[in-house]
């Protein structure tokens, strides 16, 4: 459906009506209801009964009127009131199983719609999260999930019950009367005019509260998390917010005024044609009743059945609003199923239970910036998206330094925006080529913004590199699992975070099978047991939303702790001790200093100390790699590390300003 990148989906302007829905996203919504065909049979076939049976009643009075009155047949008048009592409590009783089996079918078309919606997100790269906004994930899967459940629930439902009910109701009109048939259709075609003049219009203001609607939830996921409140409090931004907030909540409430102003025109139309054609065969059905053309009891049975022809009429006369307004919902949702998966596990990818954890670099470019530019139009959703590309690797040229000077393409690709006449990518890396034996420690070193962090991103596969190649023990990690990386490489990073539950729980999720005394032996490992230990509740200590119950360094040590019980053969690590406490830092630095040995550690160094336990030392500059060697090596060179080792290093930390990542 969408031929573009993750971001494709979002090239349309708010501001035009929407394309109209198509046959292939009606057959793809209700495609979710093949494995419910059994109970959707059963289910039509109740609607057929129920719907059959709730044509008797004015026939019952006809009857009533026109035979058992005028006879005196106390017989037969107490045989029609059990009718009367038969038919409502047997439809009644039925309406209840296609109830039960409406709601089943629906809430299980939404329940596998939306663990496919959350399955998908799950698969999504690291660079869709960084540049999408949580609050409008959270509305495409409960708002647009629980629109496309009101339509499996009711529109298509009742889309069926209103067209038997139609046909049923004319056939026995026909029966009746054919010349006030005739009269009560020539009112007919008049239902398609408030359809067409409102059917549009009241589409695009549905998905224009859908949108706003994913905006207010956005902000309201910003600023009620832990994090935004705090920062709200501490800028005195309060009335800001609220004021922003009342903004947002204003847009939607002005298209819910709109959306319901439009349903009433379009039902005060309808009951103004209805009652046109109700006055018509009540006018021409009372002379010919006063002529004896037929008897009063079929006019009183015609006018019943006139309410069952209209009503419905108008419903079906209004199903193509309810259904497209409904089909946004599955839109929208598919709208985020199409997202193609960046990050794409190969069918034939290899599954290594064992690696000895030498890891290498190949002339590994790699840009943040999208490859493609993105359509201008608004966005309808997920907006910044829109300013995001695919990232993949054919995006971006590869590049190559020879002497210092770029050749070919790749001295192309380094023209100046101007001369181009495109807008040129930005490379957080460019030709970076190093290699890690088992083992060994490699301690990456270098200013701000010198793609540190983005080498410990592409060594786990968060992002693919733009070109170039990294291997493990000589495996592309392209052509393994991502449970192989998952399970061999630990992670632990500058920015922790704790689900808000037990400290047990947040440990086991490195490993749900680990035993008590495992977690503590971890846990002592990373000199966080103690600490554990004296809480009150143990183990069974809450620790908050994003944990912010504990300090900065029992968070840290809890992440340490995590990837210690994890046991993985590679480590990548953040010293992220610069803003720290003397004392946590001291127990977090040995914690390291414990976890590290014999395994392949990739480390962004801040301290002296593990600078010179390294085995080789990477030195980043502008995203690339500048120098490489032993500490001794790199001074005796002169070059930038030894500048670094002058003026941050040798007092043995890396000064707050410089240990700030930028990617």
């Amino acid at each position: 459906m969408y031929d573009g990148g993750w971001w494709s989906f979002i090239r349309y302007d708010e501001k035009q009506d929407r394309p109209q829905i198509s046959w292939a996203l009606a057959r793809r919504a209700l495609a979710y209801g093949r494995p419910y065909a059994s109970r959707i049979a059963t289910m039509l076939g109740i609607i057929v009964v129920i719907t059959l049976l709730s044509l008797l009643p004015p026939l019952l009075t006809r009857d009533l009127i026109d035979r058992t009155l005028p006879q005196r047949d106390f017989a037969r008048l107490n045989l029609l009131a059990v009718g009367m009592i038969a038919v409502p409590l047997v439809t009644g009783v039925l309406g209840v199983g296609q109830r039960y089996l409406s709601a089943s079918i629906g809430e299980g078309v939404i329940y596998d719609l939306r663990v496919a919606v959350y399955s998908h997100l799950q698969r999504m790269s690291l660079r869709f999260f960084t540049h999408t906004k949580t609050g409008e994930l959270m509305s495409r899967l409960n708002n647009d999930v629980g629109g496309a459940q009101r339509a499996v629930t009711g529109t298509i439902v009742d889309l069926i019950t209103n067209l038997i009910t139609l046909i049923s109701a004319l056939a026995i009109m026909l029966r009746l009367e054919w010349r006030l048939t005739l009269l009560a259709a020539a009112v007919l075609p008049l239902f398609l005019i408030p359809a067409r003049l409102l059917g549009r219009r009241l589409r695009a203001v549905v998905r224009e509260q859908m949108v706003y609607n994913s905006e207010m939830n956005a902000m309201m996921d910003e600023t009620l998390n832990v994090s935004g409140a705090l920062l709200v409090k501490l800028f005195g931004r309060t009335a800001t917010e609220v004021f922003r907030f009342g903004e947002r909540a204003s847009r939607v409430r002005s298209a819910g005024v709109r959306q319901a102003l439009m349903m009433r025109w379009f039902f005060l139309t309808v009951g103004l044609i209805s009652a046109v054609g109700t006055a018509l065969v009540f006018w021409m059905g009372g002379m010919l009743v006063l002529q004896g053309a037929f008897t009063i009891g079929t006019i009183v049975a015609f006018t019943a059945y006139l309410g069952m022809l209209y009503g419905p009429l108008a419903a079906l006369t209004n199903a193509r609003m309810d259904f497209a307004t409904s089909m946004v919902s599955f839109e929208r949702v598919f709208e985020v199923l199409d997202l193609p998966i960046e990050i794409a596990e190969r069918a034939d990818a290899r599954w290594l239970t064992e690696i000895g954890g030498r890891v290498q670099f190949e002339a590994v470019s790699f840009s943040y910036q999208p490859g493609e530019s993105a359509p201008g139009a608004a966005a309808a959703g997920l907006a910044e998206v829109v300013r995001f590309g695919h990232g993949g690797r054919s995006n971006l040229p590869p590049l190559s330094q020879e002497g210092g000077q770029l050749r070919g393409a790749h001295a192309e690709a380094e023209r100046p925006v101007a001369e181009r006449g495109e807008e040129e990518p930005r490379y957080a890396l460019r030709d970076v080529s190093f290699e890690v034996q088992p083992g060994q420690l490699a301690a990456l070193v270098g200013p701000s913004g010198a793609g540190k962090t983005t080498i410990t991103y592409l060594l786990p596969r968060l992002y693919d590199p733009t070109a170039g190649h990294i291997r493990i023990d000589g495996h592309d990690i392209a052509d393994l699992t991502l449970d192989t990386l998952a399970s061999q490489i630990g992670m632990v990073t500058q920015e922790t975070y704790l689900f808000n539950d037990t400290i047990l729980a947040n440990l086991l999720y490195a490993r749900p099978d680990a035993t008590q005394a495992q977690v503590e032996a971890a846990c002592r490992a990373a000199n966080i047991h103690d600490f554990i230990a004296d809480s009150p509740e143990g183990y069974d200590t809450l620790v908050g939303n994003r944990g912010y119950r504990l300090s900065g360094g029992e968070k840290q040590r809890l992440a340490i702790a995590r990837v210690i019980l994890k046991d993985p053969r590679i480590l990548v690590l953040d010293e992220a001790t610069s803003s720290l406490d003397s004392q946590s830092e001291a127990l977090i630095q040995q914690a390291l200093e414990g976890i590290m040995v014999g395994r392949t550690s990739l480390v962004i160094a801040h301290r002296l100390s593990t600078i010179l336990a390294a085995d080789v030392i990477l030195v980043m500059d502008h995203g690339r790699l500048v120098e490489q060697g032993t500490h001794a090596e790199l001074l005796a060179c002169g070059g930038l590390y030894a500048t670094l080792y002058e003026t941050q290093f040798r007092h043995g930390r890396i000064d707050l300003s410089a240990a700030t990542e930028e990617m």
